[in-house]
């Protein structure tokens, strides 16, 4: 199953969503997305615990 993650949960006021095949993969394209569109030089580990608690299973057919 795919997993997406809305970059609004984040706290951040962004209507981006991100997908992916995988958690692993998922959180990748959601570290980058913040690095490059929201100008954070870091993302520091209290952040990558908001995106694991964020991340959302869909089904795809």
């Amino acid at each position: 199953m795919a997993k997406e993650l809305r970059c609004r949960d984040l706290g951040i006021e962004c209507n981006q969503i991100i997908r992916a095949e995988t958690e692993e993969e998922l959180i990748e394209r959601t570290v980058e997305h913040v690095l490059t569109v929201h100008g954070f030089d870091v993302v520091e580990a209290g952040m990558l615990e908001q995106v694991e608690a964020a991340i959302y299973t869909i089904e795809t057919s």
